[in-house]
């Protein structure tokens, strides 16, 4: 491609593409096509111009040789499904265009022609004000079609012309940097799921997502994301649906119903046939989602929603009083100008989405405002170990057999289990097996997985099981091969035990180093300095391996050996006791836990399951993201009551200057206009310093 350099200086290019014109589209390939060049820290492309301007680092010369070598159609699939300039520009000229009416009606129109125009747009402003009264409701439709209605009742046809211009800048500016903020924040989101199990005639394979088609089957196993649109045609699941349909229970799903990317199976597997590839339909319901979380509004929001609601009355009183008290028009419709129901309204929900766009940043998914501010006033948070406190990618330190049984062959057989499931001691043993290159083949029955205790399946006919103690010995009866009860005893306690048995008989267990992460010790601290009172920690390992991980970062408090109803019932004491609870964890047995806490908080790479259960999200490889959240949020609800401040004590400045007659109506509304612009621009910036 060629270009222009228009000026360039130390790190940075602009430069000038000389075609005709360039479509959206083109920019945006263009844009993403420059971001994801190494030596490209910052671009930004203008389609109306068909200028770039890049911000770079080291030559400049690896810039203009990508540059030259560009083309629209090799780029074409980096441009993302939806970047918002669309939506921008849609908003631009909507503004531009009514600026254009509004000179073209003030300085060509002739006069009658301009008050029957005024007229006719008065209409949809009256007629929302009395359907509004129709439904018993006085709202802020009722205010403006009053202020309107009195204008046009003293024929002062040029202030009711102003008023429905201020009104229709403002209902403009409040609705684009609402879809901005739910645009901004849908494009930070993504299912994060890299890899599926295909269901070809040689067997299951595991292939990457973006090598599914259309017409290809996929298995979706207990526990782990329907990651793509289909048909089931084969197996029986129940799958949370929470994301698309907000409902948290269940629905069964059998051969021939339909399923949607993004959605969860909790219970069963499933054999899908995919009808929409990666991408298809997922930016809109991730949209959907959002505006779904919109309604999950924190105590603050709503008392702010309430309180703008119940102050429409007042101002209609107030109007009426001061017009009977001074019987001066303008000084009445000063206050009908002025109202805090829009500026309360807009700026709230703007300030929420703004902090879980700022959020995404720091790579935590956060899905209502409710959450942030239960963060913030939260005082106990509960931790799982493993995956959470320790590593989710746990190690094989050891492998100890049992009754003769070959270590390559018990490993082997405990992959071809475990592979299949999403947790970190999973992939614990997965990753052994490949490390030693222990190939295998699919030799077992249907694999049945049951939560927090283990993995059942046949072998040739014989009943093998991987998994906890409890699982192995208490509801299986399993018994330890005759003379080997002092080997199993030896057993060394600092690591963490899966225990395989064949047709009832211990046959291996797999100690699992869990290696500690190096920054929790240092989150504790901080979650401790930020205001958290109370950190415990639960696990279903040993005694002395859950001491030994809670004295090396800090805990006081810990239980080992748990169950997921033992999480569950521990939450429900402490709300008992009146405290406010954060949950974290990753596994598929901490999802009652996560359901049943103030805040449930998932790690990322954790069992899906976990993270559509849970109210929040930490996809960072560290811990690092819950100090960033408790500051997040802190900062989120500061600024929600600097907002109802300002926006009550501005408003009835500019109330007391209209009735006192210094300012007139029409310059109310425009003070009014602006601040609530300037406050929901300003709720849309970081709460957080760079």
């Amino acid at each position: 491609m060629k270009c222009k350099i228009l000026h360039e200086s130390k790190g940075r290019l602009r430069i000038h593409i000389p075609q005709g014109r360039m479509t959206l589209a083109q920019a945006d390939i263009l844009e993403a096509y420059l971001l994801q060049l190494s030596c490209v820290t910052d671009a930004k492309v203008y389609d109306r111009t068909c200028d770039a301007v890049i911000f770079y680092h080291g030559q400049r010369d690896a810039v203009l040789t990508a540059l030259a070598t560009f083309r629209y159609q090799r780029a074409q699939a980096l441009a993302p499904e939806h970047s918002g300039r669309a939506l921008n520009r849609e908003y631009q000229d909507k503004l531009f265009f009514t600026l254009c009416r509004r000179v073209i009606n003030r300085t060509i129109i002739p006069l009658p022609i301009r008050t029957a125009l005024t007229l006719c747009r008065s209409v949809r402003y009256l007629w929302a004000g009395l359907r509004c009264l129709r439904k018993g409701h006085i709202q802020v439709p009722v205010l403006d079609a009053t202020a309107i209605t009195v204008s046009l009742l003293r024929r002062d046809f040029k202030t009711a012309g102003s008023i429905m211009f201020l009104l229709s800048i403002g209902e403009t500016l409040d609705e684009w940097t609402h879809k901005k903020s739910v645009a901004d924040l849908a494009r930070t989101m993504s299912l994060n799921v890299d890899h599926v199990w295909l269901d070809t005639e040689g067997g299951s394979v595991q292939v990457s997502l973006s090598e599914v088609e259309a017409g290809d089957r996929i298995i979706v196993r207990t526990g782990s994301m329907i990651p793509l649109d289909g048909k089931v045609v084969a197996g029986e699941a129940m799958v949370n649906q929470a994301s698309i349909t907000g409902e948290p229970l269940a629905v069964r799903k059998t051969i021939g119903g339909y399923v949607y990317a993004g959605t969860v199976v909790e219970e069963g597997d499933c054999t899908i046939c995919v009808e929409k590839t990666a991408g298809s339909g997922r930016y809109d319901r991730i949209v959907h989602m959002i505006e779904e979380s919109e309604k999950l509004k924190s105590t603050t929001e709503s008392k702010a929603t309430h309180l703008a609601d119940s102050l429409v009355p007042y101002s209609l009183g107030a109007t009426a009083l001061i017009w009977l008290l001074t019987r001066n028009v303008n000084k009445a419709l000063a206050v009908l100008m002025v109202d805090f129901s829009c500026a309360l309204k807009l700026s709230m929900p703007i300030a929420v989405l703004s902090a879980m766009k700022e959020a995404s940043t720091h790579q935590l998914l956060v899905k209502g405002g409710r959450f942030m501010e239960a963060v913030s006033v939260a005082d106990t948070i509960l931790f799982d170990k493993t995956g959470t406190l320790t590593y989710a990618t746990p190690k094989v330190a050891k492998i100890v057999t049992f009754g003769g049984q070959d270590e390559a062959e018990m490993l082997r057989l405990a992959a071809c289990l475990e592979e299949h499931y999403p947790h970190s001691m999973a992939k614990a043993v997965v990753s052994e097996a490949q490390r030693r290159a222990l190939r295998h083949e699919e030799c077992h029955s249907e694999v049945e997985y049951l939560v927090a205790h283990g993995i059942s399946s046949k072998v040739n006919g014989e009943k093998v099981i991987i998994g906890s103690h409890h699982f192995v010995f208490d509801d299986e009866k399993c018994v330890i091969p005759a003379g080997d009860q002092a080997k199993f005893d030896a057993l060394p306690a600092e690591y963490s035990h899966l225990y395989l048995a064949i047709g009832g008989v211990l046959s291996a267990v797999i100690c699992v180093e869990d290696p500690l992460r190096a920054e929790a010790a240092e989150v504790i601290q901080g979650l401790r300095e930020l205001g958290i009172s109370k950190l415990v920690m639960m696990t279903g390992d040993n005694e002395k391996t859950a001491r030994s991980v809670a004295e090396a970062v800090g805990l006081t408090e810990f239980h080992a050996g748990v169950l997921p109803e033992d999480k569950a019932n521990y939450i429900r004491a402490e709300h008992a006791a009146g405290r406010k609870v954060i949950m974290l964890g990753d596994g598929v047995n901490d999802s009652p836990a996560l359901s049943e806490a103030d805040v449930g908080i998932a790690i990322r790479d954790g069992a899906a399951i976990a993270r559509e259960v849970a109210d929040i999200t930490v996809g960072a490889d560290n811990l690092y993201g819950l100090l960033t959240l408790k500051k997040l949020s802190d900062a989120l609800m500061a600024r929600i009551h600097h907002n109802y401040r300002f926006i009550i004590s501005f408003n009835f400045m500019l109330i007391c200057l209209g009735v006192a007659g210094i300012l007139p109506p029409a310059t109310s509304a425009l003070f009014h206009n602006a601040s609530t612009l300037m406050i929901s621009l300003r709720s849309m910036t970081n709460l957080l310093e760079a």
